[in-house]
């Protein structure tokens, strides 16, 4: 769970363009000029080279380019969809912009984002959904972009990037609700955002969707008639291998073990994975060996498969649906039915032959020599009987083709799985035993949308392949139902009906539990409500069942360049696996909620609609912390950093922007006021003892973090100047990790002996006002006087108080009225381009100066994750020699055990008592100086 600011701009070089086309001298001017990338945006196409082709191949005529032919893969490619339709394109807005926006009045809206997966009992559904944000003019990014060379990513001519991949889930029996939802949102036309193209054949009978699945063939008239689409049917086989391949390659936290009812998630080594054995249990079983993308084979199967337990359990029961035969099985005893090895000798183990005294010696082998009939057993424990009898055939038959194979890894999905943790751990406990703990089972969390996400692949120009797993990002968006009864569409686009959901919700009180996303049979794999029949209290057979969210695509991630060994770097330095860890930090997030509340709500004027919004925000995030209590591997392998994001993801969803932003405009106004005179004081001292009081300084100004409940309580007691100079008073050396003799020698040497400064220093900062103005500024400058580029390296979007790359440009501006340092470096960096700046010596030479500049990181959380960056950020850190990371949230939180290629510097002030005890064996105010040299 990790960056957040995605980008907007698709490329669509090298694409197929056979439509007539009549564009306007200015605008083919305005192509001509040489623009870095023709991007979209939907609506929105940003000027390339590719046009001059276009147009040199026949103004007003045809011109074709054809696309480099994907990488060779056994999945058929259509290539049957329009592409992009130029007639009368037309440039919006200023011609002198350099970036202009050109629109498609023509483009057709028929270039489908969807597949379906039918299958007898459920239809799965896996569509994109674009962006809608509009490119900024945002000077900043462009000189960073000149200076560092930044990339936007990957950018082929693949709409897909840059967007959101949804899955969603529906019985088959209600196949109607289905085509209602698929059409409420248009997503057989390329969705409801798809009105941005301004398209005026909105209406274009030729819409192909790309299905598999036996319902692909049952149901197609169906989908003709009412949707007016035709399926392009593909083949399962295929299907789920390509599906599986992608979620294996792409997805970090995808594959887990389930033993004894504990999930441990596995990363899979993309230069290891092949080959693996794929067992898809449907009504029968396939087992197929998987070589490598588009290579594999079906080995064997068994025809007693999740048709097998159902149809008998059918017979032997009565139950009415699967998911009810399950829920039997969790209050079953299967020793009243299956005859053990304890029966047999007298209720003692075989430990000869290694055989506990509960193994099952015969399945259903008691009923034998009892003289009951069929009515005189509980249904309860001819489900769990049933169960266990063919998932220890399978999980058998799997591993003696794994060991036919000499395959070491056995990925297990299909109909029968449905996240059930029992039969997951049947299966599992069969691997085990028969491999004696040589092989692994282990289960994929999107398992159930393999066939549909293999369709949608299957797609000509799908941009998946291309793909890393640092370029993709799970969010737990809180849904709603779209449908009554237990079908649940995914997140209500609409606000509204999303606060009205919520009050629903405490309206009904106990009828109902609460409101937890969840990914049964029963709704959809993305944030629905699950609404069970019963009241309460009751295990649900899938109540260990794993979410899953919408996948966000954005290509401008990056691994961050400077991570020592990026296999194996794990951001999160505390693991809630330990639950009473876990539930310690539930307790702080709830306790923080009511603040957190009533400073998002006075954020935006205490108006109705924010106090609706704020209340409805509390019941969802409240949701997500009761979901994650009882199954903390919901959303994939959580840390406290996944925690925080969470929490300000679901502040986003329901339009809180940026809670904090008139306590952080308060506090940079009182911390300017006071910076010239900390400039003077500095100036005034040693070189040494300055250095001492920039880092006494960071730490002390680290302080003010509206994060910590310790430090709201001060804010109660004095104001911003008086808190700074309390804990500047207060800082004592040693400190509790103190290695800053070992910083000062490197910086400035010792006896004669004069060290060369630092080529390039990124600073990580974390909170606005005192921590930035008075802590981390004052310390960029005298890396400045060094003679060391300085980045300065903020939040994409806003977090708690933490200052964003957006702000800092102004806060730079104002303190470079009071600093020719900071002047002449923020004029070398870009950041004052439009500024007016007053200074005593009014010199504007700045030819000599190292820049100052400011990049984001590419994500909105308190910590950071430095496997997912944004691309200006990975371009800065290519030539830099000293990281300093400040904060609790970005140096102890996420990155207190990371290691680096170059020197690293984490200073904090630690503001919980229990983080100071497990981390530093300390106290709340403890301070944190850590020095490493590169690695």
């Amino acid at each position: 769970m990790a960056s957040l600011k995605e980008d907007p701009i698709l490329g669509i070089d090298g694409i197929t363009i056979k439509e007539e086309f009549e564009i306007g001298k200015p605008v083919i001017d305005k192509l001509r000029e040489g623009r870095p990338a023709l991007e979209t945006e939907g609506t929105v196409i940003k000027g390339e080279s590719v046009i001059d082709k276009v147009i040199e191949e026949g103004s007003g005529g045809q011109g074709e380019i054809d696309m480099v032919p994907p990488t060779s893969n056994s999945i058929h490619r259509s290539g049957s969809r329009p592409q992009l339709d130029l007639s009368k394109a037309a440039i919006e807005g200023n011609f002198e912009e350099r970036d202009p926006t050109i629109l498609l009045p023509n483009q057709s809206d028929d270039i489908s984002h969807l597949a379906l997966d039918i299958g007898g009992s459920l239809i799965k559904l896996v569509y994109f959904s674009r962006r809608q944000d509009r490119p900024t003019n945002d000077k900043r990014k462009k000189t960073v972009k000149e200076r560092l060379g930044t990339s936007n990513g990957n950018r082929r001519s693949y709409p897909i990037l840059g967007g959101r991949l949804h899955f969603v889930k529906f019985e088959t029996s209600k196949i109607n609700e289905c085509l209602d939802f698929i059409s409420s949102k248009q997503l057989h036309r390329g969705g409801v955002d798809s009105h941005s193209w301004h398209s005026d054949n909105s209406s274009n009978g030729n819409a192909v969707i790309k299905a598999t699945g036996g319902g692909a063939y049952k149901y197609a008239d169906l989908l003709k008639e009412r949707l007016g689409v035709s399926l392009d049917k593909e083949d399962e086989m295929d299907c789920l291998v390509a599906g599986a391949n992608f979620l294996l390659k792409a997805i970090r936290h995808e594959a887990f073990t389930h033993m004894e009812g504990q999930k441990e998630f596995v990363q899979i080594d993309q230069n290891d994975m092949f080959p693996y054995l794929l067992v898809n249990i449907g009504s029968g079983v396939s087992m197929i060996k998987v070589d490598g993308d588009g290579k594999f084979e079906r080995v064997s199967g068994t025809n007693v498969g999740g048709g097998t337990y159902w149809g008998l359990g059918r017979l032997l029961t009565k139950c009415k649906s699967f998911d009810e035969l399950l829920e039997l099985s969790q209050k079953g005893d299967n020793g009243t039915i299956d005859m053990l090895v304890g029966d047999i000798y007298g209720g003692m183990d075989y430990n000869k032959i290694g055989l506990s005294a509960s193994t099952i010696a015969s399945s259903f082998g008691k009923t034998i020599s009892e003289k009951k009939e069929l009515t005189g057993y509980r249904p309860e424990d001819i489900s769990l009987s049933l169960l266990r009898m063919i998932s220890y055939n399978i999980g058998q038959i799997s591993y003696l083709n794994a060991l036919r194979f000499g395959l070491k890894r056995i990925f297990f999905g299909g109909f029968f799985i449905r996240g059930h943790a029992y039969t997951m751990d049947t299966i599992s406990f069969a691997v085990q035993f028969w491999s004696k703990g040589e092989a692994q089972a282990m289960f994929l969390r999107h398992e159930g949308f393999l066939g549909a996400l293999g369709a949608f692949m299957s797609y000509e120009k799908h941009g998946l392949d291309d793909l890393m797993v640092h370029q993709l990002v799970e969010r737990f968006p809180m849904g709603a139902p779209y449908t009554g009864g237990k079908i649940h569409g995914p997140p209500l686009g609409d606000l509204n009906e999303k606060i009205s959901w919520m009050e629903k919700f405490v309206q009904k009180g106990t009828e109902i539990t609460a409101p937890v996303p969840m990914a049964s049979s029963g709704t959809t794999g993305l944030g629905g409500f699950e609404v069970p029949s019963s009241k309460g209290g009751t295990l649900r057979s899938d109540a260990s069942a794993l979410n899953v969210g919408v996948l966000h695509l954005v290509p401008t991630l990056e691994v961050f360049p400077q991570l020592a060994d990026p296999k194996m770097y794990e951001p999160n330095t505390i693991d809630l696996a330990d639950h009473s860890e876990l539930e310690y930090w539930f307790t702080v997030l709830s306790d923080h909620l009511p603040d957190l509340v009533d400073k998002a709500v006075a954020s935006e004027g205490g108006t109705d609609d924010s106090k609706r919004r704020g209340d409805a925000f509390a019941r969802a995030f409240s949701a997500h912390l009761a979901r994650l209590m009882e199954e903390p591997a919901a959303y994939g392998k959580l840390g406290l950093a996944n925690l925080l994001e969470l929490r300000e993801e679901c502040l986003r969803e329901f339009q809180f922007v940026d809670a904090y932003r008139s306590i952080k405009q308060r506090e940079n106004e009182a911390s300017l006021a006071v910076l010239p005179d900390l400039l003077v004081e500095l100036d005034s001292m040693t070189e040494e003892t300055r250095l001492l009081t920039l880092i006494e300084g960071v730490l002390a100004a680290n302080i003010f973090d509206w994060g910590s409940r310790a430090c709201v309580e001060l804010y109660h007691k004095g104001t911003i100047i008086e808190i700074y100079r309390m804990s500047r008073n207060k800082m004592q050396r040693p400190w509790r990790v103190d290695d800053f003799d070992a910083f000062k020698e490197r910086m400035l040497g010792s006896g004669d002996k004069k060290p060369c400064p630092h080529k390039r220093a990124l600073l990580f900062v974390d909170n606005s006002g005192a921590d930035v103005i008075l802590g981390m500024l004052p310390l960029a400058r005298e890396l400045l006087r060094h003679g060391t580029e300085v980045v300065l390296v903020a939040n994409s979007l806003p977090a708690l108080n933490d200052v964003t790359a957006m702000e800092l440009p102004d806060i730079v501006a104002e303190a470079a009225k009071h600093c020719d340092i900071l002047r002449r470096a923020a004029e070398a960096g870009g950041l004052l381009v439009d500024a007016m700046i007053n200074t005593s010596d009014g010199s504007k030479d700045n030819s000599s100066s190292v820049p100052l500049m400011v990049v984001e990181n590419g994500c909105g959380s308190p910590c950071i994750d430095l496997r997912q960056v944004s691309s200006e950020l990975a371009a800065a850190a290519k030539d830099a020699d000293l990281i300093v990371l400040e904060g609790m949230g970005r140096a102890l939180h996420t990155n207190f055990n990371a290691r680096f290629k170059c020197e690293a510097l984490k200073l904090a002030m630690v503001k919980n008592q229990r983080l100071a005890e497990k981390l530093i064996e300390g106290n709340i105010y403890d301070c944190v100086c850590r020095y490493e040299p590169a690695s």
